[in-house]
């Protein structure tokens, strides 16, 4: 028996007690249709027979991200039976995919598609399997075993990968439900993001946890569109979405009045004051919360509570993303590691529970990205975020944008010079540079300028969709003679984003 288990007390044995307490009640709604608990429990269980199955050593899971209650029961199995799920999104190139599952070393798929995506792979198809008996009692695996690797955007063109331990997000769920975010049978909640996204993980997992019911976006539909629709029509009471949504939902703040939602969450970029003081009239007994973090510590870290009544701290209209959640550590720094004073500028660098074991397999990023420094009183380990910010006296953070040349598109994590890198790629010594602009909904876009006359940019593009998610293709592309250089002899990017 494994003492001090953390991820069996604070996610596998509250499912557990909520399946069999809730057996009855809905767990999902899934494109208007809905499963039980125990519907739910018998997926899982049919699911884990065929893992059980598998030979030692396949502890790195490949998960394709359907939307379906297939797809989520077999994350719930794979966590029982103590490894590890892999997402990768079926619309994204199967090259792309198979980079992801190669790097994990997954030789295992789990897929619920109709034709299979990874023929030359061990498939478990997952809708095919038949229900025999219940078996939702966890094996015990140490905390420091693994519950997920997501991979994202990385700099040669190469996806780089997460690791989330059980322990981190035990942490996570931990101090997730010590910020006063209460949910019990009768909460129904939103879960509008990807599985390859880590902010989904939230958003299936509390509600699960407590007997609520989480209500899925289909991949077919227009997401703001349908989002609005089940605030109305199932009385949603709790969502974490991107601040893009309420952008694109501006317009019609004016038809939505939700008296059920009880708490509103936001995270994956910054989130403007003036439209949140907007949806607050939309949602009028809702707590909403602007929450911050990276993939690399767990989800999201800090948070802050906006206001109705009073002041709210912002800077540049951004609202603030505020303290740290119980067990994460902050601090900023400057340029030589030293800890900054209050309302003075510096990088962000969280530390604490959440805090990834380090990028997989690639001891070269976590000597960039992480270190160690004291921290009251004893050495603690750090990691960089890249994220200007500063702290007032009452340490609440304000984000002032990206160091480098990270941005977030839809919430989704993107480095720019991975655009760029397949752009030279197939245009073979043309240069072009690519921009993340604000369009017209204040929504983050990404454009692409390049050195050269103009010239059909379709098969560009075309090869861009083979290699990279959609949120990564340029929507507009401009043309220039010769890029323009700054002081330091770079290209000045400043120039280039007015182009847009």
């Amino acid at each position: 028996m494994i003492s001090n288990n953390t991820f069996h007390s604070e996610v596998l044995q509250p499912f557990q007690i909520a399946s069999e307490k809730y057996a009855t009640s809905n767990a999902f709604c899934i494109n208007e249709v809905f499963y039980s608990y125990k519907q739910l429990g018998e997926i899982i269980s049919s699911i884990r027979a065929s893992v059980k199955a598998l030979k030692p050593g396949n502890d790195n899971v490949g998960l394709v991200a359907n939307d379906d209650i297939e797809t989520y029961a077999a994350i719930i199995a794979l966590w029982l039976e103590g490894k590890c799920y892999v997402p990768v999104n079926p619309e994204t190139p199967a090259e792309r995919n198979r980079n992801v599952l190669t790097q994990a070393g997954a030789t295992v798929v789990i897929d619920s598609s109709e034709q299979v995506l990874f023929p030359e792979l061990n498939v478990i198809r997952s809708k095919e399997l038949s229900f025999s008996k219940p078996d939702l009692e966890p094996v015990q695996v140490a905390d420091d075993a693994l519950a997920y690797i997501f991979f994202t955007s990385g700099t040669t063109g190469v996806p780089k990968g997460v690791p989330i331990s059980r322990a981190n997000l035990a942490g996570f769920i931990k101090a997730f439900f010590e910020l006063g975010i209460t949910m019990d049978s009768s909460d129904k909640c939103l879960q509008m993001f990807e599985l390859t996204f880590d902010l989904s993980v939230m958003s299936y997992l509390a509600p699960l946890l407590k007997g609520a019911c989480v209500y899925t976006i289909p991949k077919n539909k227009i997401k703001f569109n349908y989002i609005a629709d089940l605030v109305e029509d199932h009385q949603l009471t709790v969502a974490l979405m991107v601040p893009s949504i309420i952008h694109y939902l501006r317009p019609y703040f004016d038809e939505i009045n939700s008296q059920s939602m009880k708490f509103s969450l936001f995270c994956g970029e910054a989130l403007p004051l003036d439209v949140t003081g907007e949806w607050a009239a939309c949602i009028p007994n809702a707590r909403i919360m602007n929450v911050y973090g990276p993939t690399e510590d767990t989800i999201f870290c800090t948070h802050y509570t906006f206001s109705r009544d009073s002041y709210n701290k912002a800077s540049n209209g951004l609202v603030s993303i505020g303290k740290a959640m119980n067990g994460t550590f902050t601090i900023i720094i400057n340029d030589n590691k030293e800890l900054v004073n209050a309302g003075e500028k510096g990088e962000l660098c969280l530390g604490g529970v959440q805090l990834t074991p380090g990028y997989w397999k690639n001891e070269e990023k976590n000597k960039e990205a992480f270190f160690y420094t004291m921290y009251n009183g004893a050495p603690a380990r750090f990691y960089k975020t890249g994220d200007l910010c500063l702290a007032d006296e009452e340490v609440d953070i304000m984000y002032l944008g990206r160091i480098d040349s990270q941005v977030k598109v839809q919430g989704f994590r993107v480095e720019l010079s991975e655009i760029e890198f397949f752009a030279k790629e197939f245009l073979n010594k043309v240069n072009a540079v690519a921009i993340a602009f604000t369009n017209q909904l204040h929504n983050t876009e990404i454009g692409m300028v390049i050195e050269s006359t103009e010239f059909n940019t379709r098969p560009l593009i075309e090869y861009m969709k083979t290699k990279m998610p959609g949120y990564m293709i340029p929507t507009q592309v401009r043309f220039i003679h010769s890029f323009p250089l700054n002081t330091n002899g770079k290209i000045d990017r400043k120039l280039l984003k007015e182009k847009f």
